[in-house]
């Protein structure tokens, strides 16, 4: 079993996003194979499209959009042992030539402007990179009269700062409030807005009662969990281990008790010329025109769902 190294200014303790992926299972992200075809039909992804996954660890839903559509697919990820691995599969199941995955974050994409047909924010996009200048970087790459969607955890109520900050941490993710995602990408050229919410079982969108964010005790065995929790001691040591799972037992209160987090799906076109490259923090503080929401997008969701929240639903 080969040790697992943290990533530079990675925390302390584990997340429950490192925790998920370090078990030897490939899983669909929070939605499951439904989202991520819901995802291609939306977009209108067909044969031939250059299509990009950020944040796309272990490439599933890449993968899935190359086999069923026929695109050519593209991924970026943080974590260099993932891009690692996701390579030696893809090559070995002889998608190399239709989908590759390099090491990135969401604030700095290894790519030129105007590029990609579909570009897809999944919940690791701001693992390592803030939500501004994501955002400023998929609206870069994407082509004029491209798709941009998001599917990113959201707060569904305000939430104080140390709540969110554990949250946050514990999580692995960057949570925002909807309407911010919305303003963010208005003003990097992302209108016509469509807004659909994962949270529910009941939603109209999802054929079966699969959860949104099925926790971590539900995905995995027992023997599965000493597993992963071991692999976890390698790189964080027996206090990050420790750590995260005192915390679980607080956040497991607040994503319950509290239905703070909720799970949404945003879609938008982005319009006009793109103008040269420029470093991120640039990007991130130029605007565009005034932009108005498609009649289809909904406002942002006042009350909280009724589920309980966690992680992630199996493929």
């Amino acid at each position: 079993m080969s040790s697992i190294t943290r990533d530079e200014g990675a925390d302390l303790a584990p997340s429950m996003l490192d925790l998920v992926r370090l078990s030897p299972r490939r899983l669909f992200p929070p939605g499951g194979v439904d989202l991520v075809r819901q995802i291609a039909l939306l977009s209108g992804m067909s044969e031939g499209d250059e299509v990009l996954v950020v944040g796309c660890g272990k490439g599933v839903s890449l993968e899935h959009f190359v086999r069923e559509y026929g695109v050519r697919g593209s991924g970026v990820d943080h974590d260099a042992r993932l891009v690692e691995e996701t390579t030696d599969r893809f090559r070995e199941l002889e998608l190399g030539t239709r989908a590759q995955i390099q090491q990135g974050t969401a604030d700095a994409l290894p790519y030129r402007d105007a590029i990609f047909d579909v570009v897809v924010g999944e919940i690791g996009m701001t693992t390592r990179a803030g939500a501004r200048e994501a955002a400023a970087e998929v609206a870069r790459v994407t082509k004029p009269g491209g798709t941009v969607v998001l599917v990113q955890p959201v707060w569904k109520a305000p939430v104080d700062p140390v709540r969110r900050q554990v949250l946050s941490e514990h999580l692995g993710l960057r949570p925002q409030m909807l309407v911010e995602w919305k303003r963010l990408l208005r003003e990097h050229g992302v209108s016509g807005l469509l807004v659909e919410d994962w949270s529910d079982d009941e939603t109209a969108f999802r054929g079966g009662a699969a959860k949104p964010f099925p926790d971590f005790a539900e995905l995995f065995s027992l023997p599965e969990k000493f597993g992963i929790l071991r692999r976890a001691w390698s790189g964080w040591g027996w206090e990050g281990v420790k750590t995260v799972i005192a915390r679980e037992r607080e956040v497991h209160r607040l994503l319950t008790r509290e239905r703070l987090l909720g799970l949404d799906l945003i879609k938008g076109v982005r319009e006009g010329s793109v103008e040269p490259s420029a470093p991120a923090a640039e990007a991130a503080s130029e605007t565009s025109g005034p932009e108005t929401d498609s009649p289809a997008a909904t406002p942002e969701p006042e009350s909280t769902s009724e589920k309980e929240l966690s992680l992630f639903d199996e493929s």
